[in-house]
C-alpha cells in the first residue's frame, strides 16, 4: 500500500534522488544540498505550526511511501502564500490595439507584461512521481490529496489556487522562449537561470528583465510558438488539473513561457465533492465499496491512502478496512475526509 505523509529529515536522500531525476525545468527541486535541507526544515515547521488563522509563509511538502518497502517514490507540495518573502514573477499575455480611423487601420497585438499579480495566493507545486511508481492512480493520488488537505484546513490557504506548468524545453534544457530573452537581455542560459531561481536567487530577474511590455510579434517565431504551451511530460498533469476545474487566465512563466493555471478552492472538483464522516471499521463492507482518496484530519500526523470504502447513507459513516484505518492512524468514531477516485457525472 502507498501512503502519503509529511516529509521528515530521514527522507533527505530520497528527496535528493527525486531532485536529480526530475531534471532541468523542475524549479521547485534544485539539486542543492542546502536548499533541499531547507525545504525539509520549512515543511516540518509548517506541519507543526499550530493556531494558523491565515495563509503565510508555510510550505507543506508531502511524500508518497511504499509501505511494503519503506521507499519514498514521490513528492507533492503546497506553498500557502507565494510572493510574501520573495517576489513572485509572471508575464501576463494580453492585447493592445493600434488603430487609426483616418487611415482605416486597426491592428490588435499581443503583449507580455511583467507582473506580480499572484502575490499571496496558494500554489500547488513539487509534484513528481519516480518512474518505478508510475502507473495506476499514483500520480492522481499525489496531486488530488492536496485538495483534500486544503479543504480540511481552509484557514491555512488562499481561496485562489495556482499551479505553474513546465514549459517547452529540449532534453538539454534549451528553452526557445528563454533563448530570445537570453540573447537580448540576460546573457545566461536557461539551466543557469532556472537553477538560480530554484535556490532563491531572484534579484537578477528584477535587475535584468525588460521593464516595459514585450510585443509578442517581435519575438523569434520559435519563442512565439511555445508561449502558453507545456512540456510533453507535463501534459498529463495539465489535463488532470483541467479536469479539476483549473484554467489559464493568460499568465505564463518568465523563463519558459509555460502556462500558470488557477482555480478557486471551493470550485475544485475533488475539494467540492469531498465529505467528512466518522469511521466504522468493517473489512467485508469496505471491500464492497468504491475506491476513494481518504485523509485523516490531522496536520502534523497527516496520512492519506487510496482504498476501497463504503458510505453508509443511513448511519452517515465511512466504512473502512482495518488496513486502511491503520494506515490513516484513525480509530472507530474518528473523522476522515474523502473523495471518490472516479466521479459519476
Amino acid at each position: 500500500m502507498n501512503i502519503i505523509r509529511p516529509i521528515r529529515k530521514a527522507d533527505y536522500d530520497a528527496l535528493k534522488a527525486i531532485a536529480v531525476e526530475s531534471g532541468i525545468g523542475f524549479t521547485s527541486l534544485p539539486v542543492n544540498d542546502e536548499l533541499l535541507q531547507r525545504k525539509i526544515d520549512r515543511a516540518e515547521s509548517a506541519f507543526h505550526k499550530s493556531n494558523v488563522t491565515e495563509p503565510g509563509d508555510e510550505s507543506y511538502l508531502f511524500v508518497m511511501e511504499d509501505t511494503a518497502t519503506g521507499e519514498v517514490v514521490g513528492t507533492s507540495g503546497i506553498e500557502a502564500a507565494v510572493g510574501i518573502d520573495d517576489a513572485f514573477y509572471h508575464y501576463h499575455l494580453s492585447k493592445v490595439v493600434h488603430a487609426s480611423r483616418e487611415l482605416n487601420i486597426h491592428n490588435t497585438v499581443d503583449i507580455l507584461t511583467f507582473c506580480n499579480d499572484y502575490t499571496g495566493v496558494t500554489e500547488i507545486c513539487t509534484l513528481f512521481l519516480r518512474e518505478q511508481a508510475r502507473g495506476g492512480i499514483n500520480g492522481r493520488f499525489l496531486s488530488k490529496v492536496r485538495f483534500l488537505f486544503m479543504m480540511e484546513h481552509r484557514e491555512r490557504f488562499s481561496e485562489t489556487v495556482i499551479a505553474e506548468m513546465r514549459g517547452v524545453s529540449d532534453e538539454k534544457g534549451r528553452s526557445p522562449f528563454w533563448e530570445w530573452l537570453e540573447t537580448h537581455f540576460f546573457s545566461m542560459d536557461f539551466p543557469t537561470a532556472d537553477y538560480l531561481t530554484g535556490i532563491g536567487n531572484k534579484v537578477f530577474i528584477a535587475e535584468l528583465m525588460p521593464k516595459y511590455p514585450i510585443y509578442v510579434n517581435l519575438l523569434s517565431e520559435a519563442a512565439q510558438n511555445v508561449i502558453g504551451k507545456v512540456h510533453d511530460k507535463t501534459r498529463p498533469a495539465l489535463q488532470l488539473l483541467e479536469e479539476e476545474g483549473f484554467s489559464c487566465r493568460g499568465y505564463v512563466d518568465i523563463f519558459d513561457a509555460g502556462p500558470t493555471v488557477e482555480a478557486n478552492l471551493s470550485h475544485i472538483r475533488t475539494a467540492q465533492s469531498s465529505l467528512k464522516l466518522p469511521v466504522v471499521i468493517d473489512d467485508m463492507a469496505a471491500a464492497q465499496g468504491q475506491t476513494h482518496y481518504i485523509i485523516n484530519t490531522s496536520i502534523d500526523e497527516f496520512r492519506a491512502v487510496a482504498a476501497e470504502m463504503t458510505i453508509s447513507e443511513e448511519q452517515r459513516v465511512a466504512v473502512l478496512s482495518r488496513q486502511a484505518a491503520a494506515a490513516l492512524n484513525v480509530n472507530e468514531g474518528e473523522l476522515v475526509r474523502f473523495a471518490p477516485v472516479t466521479f459519476r457525472d
